[in-house]
């Protein structure tokens, strides 16, 4: 077994950057993989094993959508599995109306004396930017 604190640290970062990934908190992925909150806590906080490889990493990788050996790969020094989707073009469809009505919302948080007409300029200059970098199509008609 691998006793390197650094490929264990690795291994923890990756297990939590996993969970994190999918929106889940450790008591989720612990009832996911039948272990303890604690074990999950205890797994991505990259400790080497005093003895054996606990039965509960692989559990957790495993709850984690990692295949078989994708353990022993990290600890090995390679890429976590799945780490593909960092750099694969997947896109949340949302139309421009609630992108508006999220950018608007979010101006309205953030200031606190601009005018309803200036956060209405600024949504739709971000939502011009938006359209100019690809990731919304041609204006539709829709205003902010």
């Amino acid at each position: 077994m691998n006793r390197d604190p650094q490929s264990w640290a690795r291994l923890g970062r990756a297990l939590r950057t996993a969970r994190e990934h999918r929106g889940l908190t450790q008591q989720e992925v612990g009832k996911m993989a039948d272990v303890s909150a604690r074990s999950v806590q205890d797994a991505e906080g990259g400790a080497v094993p005093k003895a054996r490889m606990p039965y509960t990493i692989g559990r957790i990788a495993s709850a984690l959508g990692w295949p078989e050996g994708g353990v022993d790969a990290v600890l090995d020094g390679g890429p976590p599995p799945g780490d593909g989707w960092q750099t694969a073009s997947v896109q949340q469809q949302i139309d421009e109306e609630q992108l508006a009505g999220i950018i608007t919302h979010a101006m309205v948080r953030a200031t606190e004396h601009a005018t309803t007409a200036e956060i209405r300029e600024a949504t739709r200059l971000a939502l011009d930017e938006l359209r100019r970098q690809g990731y919304l199509g041609e204006t539709n008609g829709v205003q902010p």
